[in-house]
């Protein structure tokens, strides 16, 4: 029978897993004995009497939502850190996940409330030169580096009033009830249902740290992300400064919302309008180059497409897209060979979204054909355009989701004329991108 050394004090009777000169819980010296401890019957005895109850009943008095005093943050999250919850955030190494958290600490530790940063990567010191990068010592921030569970569980009891806790990262961490080594998905799935049980019964808010694959996912179990509260994702290109946070999950609020900051010498900081901010220094002048209000998530933003033209030397005359997939643009300019009659066959096609943005979102059509005609012909587009629309094999422009949103978004900053498709019973509006040709270049 499996049994374990647990240390028992002899005047409260609390249980730790490891030596300590004063009891956590009475705050009683040199009380703590050392006694074996049979696991299989130590879990059968702390089994807790579970009754069903009305929801109507239950109290939620108690449930507020941690303040975060980013207000873009809370309004992602659905009105702060939910009190007991459990967030995923994951991200490509070197992109500021840890940054963003140190920052999210102070944050919550300038309300008075306690916070502990737990990390298995860094030391102290490399914390401390971070939190000092950042102006962030005289946070009252606490930090521990560990990569035993066993810690970590210790911290919940002797932080009395701990409200949140980071840990950096879930696969770093070990649980000394298995053999195998950590970032294991035995470990990880083990390591990620005790610290979800223990900030459940805490009220804690845990924030788990979760390394990525090449491909762009959570390293580990799928179940990880089915186990936690919020997933977040910590997007964006390490050689421009911007960076998006995502969600995709959340059983708080929203999901597919985002929220963008930009990186400087003092940290992460939110951009409070990003509706042009990639349209910095942009010359409306030249051809090439159209603006697209685009949506990601459910916020409106102009983003520049550029496209240059150029006649080949090579046999087989050479494709680019930088920002969005490769194959729709082949299948945009196949589709404008065959209805609008132009011939590319001998010129290179380089495209980019502008700002090192990537994008999905297929209103992004309009815009690049409009491009691609732009600097094919050598003729620049209306100074205050703008485009949104998706392109079939027929030619055809047919609307796209957030049209309400991108209008409006496009009304309020401006933009006219407005390229878009015909949307609901409205008759204006293009059809084709015959009628988009016929209307920039007749």
């Amino acid at each position: 029978m499996k049994t374990r050394n647990v240390y028992i004090c002899a005047y409260c009777k609390a249980h730790s897993l490891r030596w300590q000169g004063q009891c956590p819980s009475c705050g009683e010296w040199n009380s703590l004995e050392l006694r074996q401890q049979d696991t299989v019957a130590a879990k059968r005895g702390s089994r807790s009497s579970n009754i069903p109850v009305n929801i109507k009943s239950v109290d939620t008095a108690s449930a507020d939502f941690l303040k975060t005093d980013i207000r873009e943050l809370d309004d992602l999250l659905g009105g702060g850190i939910f009190p007991g919850s459990v967030i995923l955030l994951g991200g490509e190494p070197g992109i500021g996940k840890s940054t963003l958290l140190l920052q999210l600490c102070a944050a919550v530790s300038k309300n008075g409330n306690s916070s502990l940063y737990v990390s298995g990567e860094e030391s102290l010191s490399q914390i401390r030169s971070r939190a000092e990068r950042l102006k962030l010592l005289d946070s009252g921030i606490s930090a521990v580096c560990t990569n035993s569970l066993d810690d970590v569980l210790d911290s919940f009891s002797s932080e009395t009033d701990l409200k949140l806790m980071i840990i950096d990262s879930v696969q770093t961490m070990n649980s000394p009830d298995l053999d195998s080594i950590p970032g294991t998905p035995s470990q990880i799935r083990t390591v990620s249902s005790t610290l979800i049980r223990k900030a459940k019964e805490s009220g804690i808010c845990v924030i788990l740290v979760g390394h990525v694959t090449k491909d762009g996912q959570i390293a580990g179990p799928k179940l990880l992300e089915h186990m936690v509260d919020t997933v977040l994702y910590l997007e964006g290109d390490k050689e421009h400064l911007f960076r998006i946070l995502r969600v995709v999950k959340n059983r708080f609020g929203p999901s597919n919302e985002l929220v963008m900051f930009e990186m400087d010498t003092g940290g992460l900081r939110v951009v409070r309008d990003p509706s042009t901010f990639f349209l910095q220094a942009r010359d409306p002048g030249l051809s090439g180059s159209a603006v697209v209000m685009a949506v990601d998530g459910q916020k409106p933003f102009a983003v520049e497409v550029q496209a240059l033209a150029s006649s080949s030397f090579l046999v087989i005359p050479r494709r680019t897209a930088l920002g969005f997939d490769l194959n729709r643009l082949h299948l945009l300019l196949a589709v404008m060979e065959k209805k609008l009659g132009v011939n590319m066959a001998q010129s290179d096609i380089y495209t980019k979204i502008g700002g090192g943005l990537r994008l999905s979102d297929p209103g992004m059509d309009l815009g690049l054909v409009a491009a691609v005609l732009s600097s094919f012909q050598n003729i620049s587009l209306p100074e205050r355009s703008v485009f949104w629309g998706e392109v079939d094999l027929n030619g055809q422009i047919r609307p796209v989701l957030g049209h309400d949103l991108r209008m409006k978004q496009a009304l309020k900053l401006g933009y006219k004329p407005v390229f878009s498709p015909r949307h609901g019973s409205s008759n204006t509006g293009l059809a084709t991108i015959m009628d988009l040709q016929s209307m920039l270049f007749r």
